[in-house]
């Protein structure tokens, strides 16, 4: 179905920077199919070398003309200036693809002003190297043609998960903020590979291809993390001796409270209005 479409995306940041070269890469669009904004023109031109035939521009409402599908990519905080700005030029079966973090559907409609099917979307940044986690959540009027090509779009750049809407301040707590974690983990493990003389460049390589391996086999095997843990952990050796102080130290509390954390912001930003 996407390939059928003109896609307008609002926005062309890493997103929708990777979200342009996931469609051009897994379906059978031609370029010319895909309009890009932005306010930077240095920043569109080298997005145009990156994808030629991609039609890009700072104007908005001349991106969403006759566009099927638009993709609102911006910062929540310019969401409302950019939807009036644009409402007015939207076809009337256009689809509303919004990766805008805590705003509803519902809030997105009524900034609208019409009647207009809106998808959720919540993706990560691994997107950008095709490893992205994304969360779908269908508005009122969204129906089954419209998830799908929601789920495409977001297929094209990792895996895709389709959630109830009010699950998805918890999606952005724990896989859209994640990767932030992530990369702190990575950072701590190569410092202690440091501390203990690794040469750092090293360190961090190993450090890296760590999680990765960890997270493809938990992936690949489908076994769960506790069960893989347990396998690495043998009996007086160093793995548990590890374990045990990361837990004294409180390692997975602190990742739960982070999650809730960020899905507290999250709905914090779900409060801002028109």
């Amino acid at each position: 179905m996407l390939t059928n479409q003109t896609i307008a995306i609002l926005g062309a940041g890493n997103i929708g920077r990777a979200l342009i070269g996931g469609m051009l890469k897994s379906h059978e669009l031609n370029p010319d199919q895909i309009r890009a904004t932005r306010r930077n023109p240095a920043m569109l031109a080298a997005l145009q070398e990156q994808f030629p035939g991609i039609r890009t521009m700072t104007d908005n409402t001349a991106a969403v003309q006759d566009a099927s599908v638009v993709v609102l990519a911006i910062k929540p905080q310019n969401a409302f200036e950019v939807i009036r700005e644009i409402r007015q030029h939207l076809p009337e079966e256009v689809l509303v693809i919004s990766v805008l973090a805590g705003l509803t559907t519902q809030v997105l409609r009524e900034a609208f002003a019409r009647e207009i099917a809106v998808v959720r979307a919540m993706p990560n940044t691994p997107m950008i190297v095709d490893e992205g986690a994304t969360a779908i959540a269908a508005g009122a009027l969204a129906r089954e043609s419209h998830m799908t090509i929601a789920r495409q779009l977001f297929e094209g750049v990792g895996m895709v998960e389709v959630v109830p809407e009010y699950l998805m301040d918890a999606v952005t707590g724990l896989s859209g903020s994640g990767p932030a974690y992530v990369y702190m983990f990575i950072e701590a493990l190569t410092d202690g590979g440091v501390k203990q003389g690794l040469p750092r460049p090293q360190a961090f390589r190993l450090a890296a291809q760590t999680v990765y391996g960890a997270a493809k086999l938990v992936l690949e095997s489908g076994k769960h993390p506790a069960i893989l843990r347990d396998e690495v952990t043998t009996p007086g050796g160093t793995a548990i001796a590890a374990v045990a102080d990361l837990e004294a130290h409180g390692l997975r509390t602190m990742l739960i409270n982070a999650v809730a954390t960020a899905t507290a912001r999250s709905k914090e930003l779900s409060l801002l209005k028109d």
